[in-house]
Parts: structure tokens; sequence; C-alpha cells
């Protein structure tokens, strides 16, 4: 089939765009010929991030340093956003810590709410009068498993989760009336840098969670993605839930294979 590329000349917001699947579907985004902007933590990381994509594809590539959580900072970013924006890309998302409800840490479980709800609440809030007053625009949140299961020890990222499937229907809702799209991506295991923020830094930790399997790639996910934004104005995809083979569920994982 000779796919078509609505995406060439279209400007992405893509946050958390320094690693994993903000970094893969930026890439994507940018061969296919779509403008970027790119938020992250990390400015030596997401400005040479940023030049690469420039050089390499031709596209214009803006970058804007901040944290998702700072909502005076979402606030200064949209307001410095000098183009319209087609697509908005809700990557910016975090696990941190493994521990049961009785145990948990009450920073871990600010830092995950806040990120996670929060931060993709404030983004979207701001950016989504101005898509709305131009008639389109297409929303991706980047959500999990953990969204439609729950699991031990994922008490608070598993709510979470479920909150931004949530935001996501309610979203298509709300928006219920225009040409406006909003989809999610659910992703299984991706081996990404989730596992070692998540164990905080515990390399060996973080590896035995793919450890007999063969876990998805950022690129898996960004590709579809790609796939969804890609789509004919009059298709939304609602919710994607992408597994390894060898997933079946949350916790159901063959390492046997």
């Amino acid at each position: 089939m000779n796919e078509s590329n609505r995406l060439k000349g279209k400007w992405a917001v893509i946050t958390g765009a320094t690693s994993g699947i903000g970094k893969s579907a930026a890439k994507l985004f940018a061969e296919a010929g779509c403008n970027l902007i790119l938020t992250g933590r990390r400015e030596e990381r997401l400005s040479d991030f940023a030049k690469e994509l420039k050089s390499n594809f031709q596209v214009q590539c803006d970058t804007s340093v901040f944290d998702v959580r700072d909502r005076t900072a979402c606030s200064d970013f949209v307001d410095s956003i000098s183009h319209p924006v087609d697509i908005l890309i809700n990557n910016a998302g975090l696990a941190v810590g493994t521990d049961p409800v009785d145990a948990g840490d009450f920073d871990d479980w600010d830092r995950m709410i806040d990120t996670n709800v929060k931060g993709l609440l404030n983004i979207t809030r701001l950016m989504t009068p101005s898509m709305k007053k131009h008639g389109s625009g297409h929303i991706i949140n980047i959500g999990s498993i953990a969204g439609h299961e729950a699991y031990p020890g994922g008490v608070v990222y598993c709510a979470t989760k479920h909150a931004v499937h949530a935001i996501t229907q309610s979203m298509k809702k709300d928006l219920h009336g225009t040409n406006n799209r909003v989809s999610e991506v659910s992703p299984g295991l991706v081996e990404t840098e989730f596992s070692n923020v998540r164990f905080k830094g515990d390399d060996n930790r973080a590896d035995d969670v793919y450890k007999g399997m063969k876990p998805l790639t950022a690129l898996d996910i960004a590709e579809i993605v790609q796939f969804i934004a890609n789509r004919p104005d009059h298709v939304n995809i609602m919710d994607v839930v992408v597994f390894p083979v060898q997933q079946s569920s949350a916790t159901m994982i063959d390492r046997n294979s």
C-alpha cells in the first residue's frame, strides 16, 4: 500500500523529547517533513538533538526547556509558540518506585501525579483553545497498559495512567462537534529509560524487567504514533494497546521462549 504523507509541513509539539518514545517519535515526524517544537528538562541533550534533526531532515525544530509540572513555565511556553500547532504528543511521564500502598514514598507519589496527570493537563489545557479555534488539531496521549490494568507495586503509577485514559476519553467528548482529534497509545513493556528511572538508577533491577524476553522498542511505539497522526482527517483512532508478543497482560510475561 502506498501510504500518503499528511504530516509534511505540519507543526507538532512533543513533550519529553530527550529520550525514549518522544525522541523516536521526533525522528520519525522530522523524517516525514513535520516541523517540531520539542520540550524536555535536559537542555544540552535537547539542543543537540534539535540540531541533528534540522541538519538531517531540513525541518524547522524549536526547543523549550522546562518541567511540565511547572504551570507557569507551561504557560510561558505556550505563549511563546509562534506557529499554529497541528499535533500535540503528550509523552512526558514516568514511574518512580514499586512500593506497596502502606510503604509508598510521598515524594515519589507527588512526582508521578504532578508529571503524568497534572503536567499533561497543564499543557493540554493551555494548547487546546488555539487548536479548537483553528478548527483542527490532534492530541495524542502516551498512556500505558497500566491505564487498563492495575498491578501490585503500581498503586500510584497505575492510578495516573488510568487518569490519562479517562482524560483521553473525556477530552474526545469535550471536543465533540469539532474537527479536533484525540488519541492514546497504551504500550506494555518498552525498553527505554523508563525502568532506570523507576528504580532510581539501579541498572541491574532495570535490566531484570526485560530479562528473558524481547520487549517493545521506543521505535515500535513511535511508528504507531506516527500512523495515528497520519490518518485522514475523518479518522480518529481512540486507543491502541500494544504488547510485545511475549506479554499478554500487565503481569503475564513469558520469559522462557
